[in-house]
C-alpha cells in the first residue's frame, strides 16, 4: 500500500560507511608520528594489489592523478589522440587535455552506458595512442574486445575504474591487467593500467584517494617517481632509519602521493569491502524487484558472467510513459527528502568541449538521449531497510501519479 508520508530526515544520495575501525587506524598513524606517505600506504598498496590480482599498485591522492600519471607513463604527447567515451565525469577527458592531446569520443551502448566497442576502430587515426574505457556504475566494459583492438593497433589501455571496485569482468577482477596476447601482426597490448577512485562517495573511501594497478613494472616505476615530484626516492625511504638523504630529480613530476592517514582509512575500508558490496547488491535487487515490472521504468543492466560493483543504481524513465520529465522527478523526490543525482551530463555538451572541438549534442546521440532520462538512486551500505523502502515507495508514487498507461 503506497502512502504519501514524507521522510523526517533527508536521505543523502551517498555516504561513506565508517565505524571505529577507521578512527582506530587514523589514531595509530597519528601516534606513530609519521603521517604522510609511509608504511601504511605501502601496506594499503600491497593489500589492494592482492585483492584485485595485480603485481603493482601505486596509491595516489585521486583517480584523476592515477589517470594523469598513467598517460604520462605511456609518453602521451601534444596532438596525440586518446579514445574514450563522452558519458563520464570531467576527469576522464581533462587528463588527456593536460598534455594538449585530444580526447576522441565514441558513443555508448544504450543498454549499459559503456563505450560501444563496435565504434572504436572507426575513431582510430595515426595519432591514436590509447583507449580509456570507463566502467560505468561498476559494470565492466567489454575488455576482451577492447584488448583485441589495442593489440591490433598497438595502443595502450588505461581503464577508468573509478566506479569499479569490487567488480569483475568474466573471470578476473577489475584491476588485474589485461592479458598480453600477441596479435596476428606480432604486436601486443603496449601498456595497461587500471585507475581506481577512493573519493568520499565511492565503494571504499579514503575521503580523497586513488590507486594505479598494473603488471607493467616500467609503467609502475615511472608512476611512483612522477607521483612525488619526479624524485628518485620518496620521503619515507629518505627519512627512515635505513634511508639516505641523497636523491635525484629524474623529471619534473607532480604532488600526487597518498598519506598514511588516508591509507589507514583505506585499509579499514578494504576489510569491510565485501560486506559493503553485499549490502549494495541487496539494495539493487530490492530496486530491481520493485521497478522491473513497471512499463515507465527501465532498470539497470546486469550481466551474470560479470560482477557488478553497484557503485551507482542508474534508473531510467521511459519517454511517453509519464506525463513529466526527469528533472521534475528529481524535484519531487527531493521534496520527499530523497537525495538523487544524475550520471552523467555527457562531456560533449559542456561548454569547454563544445567550444574547443565544435561538438553538437547529437554528435553522440545515444549518450545524449540516455542522459535525458536517467536518475541515480541512493545505493550505499549505510542505508537501512526503511531507507530502501522510502526510495521505492516514493518512486512508485511518482509513477502512479504521472503514468500515461
Amino acid at each position: 500500500m503506497l502512502t504519501e508520508t514524507k521522510r523526517k530526515n533527508f536521505l543523502h544520495f551517498a555516504l561513506p560507511d565508517f565505524d571505529d575501525s577507521e578512527y582506530l587506524g587514523i589514531k595509530e598513524v597519528l601516534a606513530s608520528g609519521w603521517i604522510t606517505t609511509g608504511p601504511k600506504t605501502l601496506e594499503f598498496e600491497k593489500q589492494f594489489a592482492a585483492v584485485v590480482g595485480c603485481r603493482q599498485a601505486i596509491a595516489v591522492n585521486s583517480c584523476t592523478a592515477a589517470m594523469h600519471l598513467s598517460l604520462e607513463a605511456i609518453g602521451l604527447q601534444p596532438e596525440d589522440e586518446v579514445i574514450t567515451t563522452p558519458y563520464t565525469f570531467a576527469a576522464t577527458a581533462e587528463v588527456i587535455r593536460y598534455f594538449q592531446a585530444k580526447p576522441v569520443f565514441v558513443d555508448i551502448n544504450a543498454s549499459d552506458f559503456n563505450i560501444n566497442v563496435n565504434k572504436i576502430e572507426s575513431a582510430i587515426t595515426e595519432r591514436t595512442r590509447a583507449i580509456i574505457p570507463v566502467h560505468i556504475a561498476g559494470l565492466a566494459a567489454d575488455l576482451d574486445a577492447i584488448s583485441a583492438i589495442a593489440v591490433k593497433y598497438n595502443l595502450a589501455v588505461i581503464e577508468d575504474a573509478a566506479h569499479a571496485f569490487p567488480a569483475r569482468y568474466k573471470d578476473r577482477m577489475i584491476g588485474r591487467s589485461l592479458p598480453v596476447d600477441q596479435g596476428s601482426n606480432g604486436k601486443t597490448v603496449r601498456k595497461t593500467a587500471v585507475c581506481f577512485s577512493f573519493y568520499a562517495t565511492k565503494t571504499i573511501s579514503t575521503a580523497e584517494g586513488g590507486m594505479i594497478c598494473t603488471d607493467d613494472d616500467a609503467l609502475a616505476e615511472r608512476c611512483r617517481i612522477m607521483a612525488l615530484h619526479g624524485i628518485s626516492k620518496d620521503a619515507w625511504k629518505r627519512y627512515a632509519a635505513e634511508g639516505s638523504w641523497f636523491y635525484e630529480v629524474i623529471a619534473p613530476g607532480y604532488k600526487y602521493n597518498l598519506t598514511d592517514i588516508a591509507a589507514a582509512m583505506g585499509l579499514a575500508q578494504l576489510r569491510k569491502a565485501e560486506r559493503m558490496w553485499e549490502r549494495r547488491c541487496e539494495i539493487a535487487e530490492r530496486y530491481n524487484e520493485a521497478f522491473g515490472a513497471q512499463p515507465a521504468l527501465q532498470i539497470p543492466v546486469d550481466k551474470p558472467e560479470y560482477q557488478h560493483a553497484w557503485h551507482l543504481y542508474m534508473l531510467r524513465f521511459n519517454h511517453g510513459q509519464l506525463n513529466t520529465d526527469r528533472n521534475e522527478i528529481i524535484k519531487e523526490l527531493n521534496a520527499q527528502n530523497i537525495g538523487t543525482s544524475v550520471h552523467f551530463i555527457p562531456l560533449h555538451i559542456h561548454p569547454y568541449y563544445k567550444k574547443t572541438f565544435n561538438y553538437q549534442a547529437l554528435d553522440f546521440p545515444v549518450a545524449f538521449a540516455e542522459y535525458q532520462r536517467v536518475i541515480s538512486l541512493p545505493v550505499y551500505s549505510k542505508m537501512n531497510d526503511q531507507d530502501v523502502d522510502d526510495v521505492i515507495e516514493n518512486v512508485l508514487n511518482i509513477v502512479k501519479k504521472y503514468k500515461t498507461y
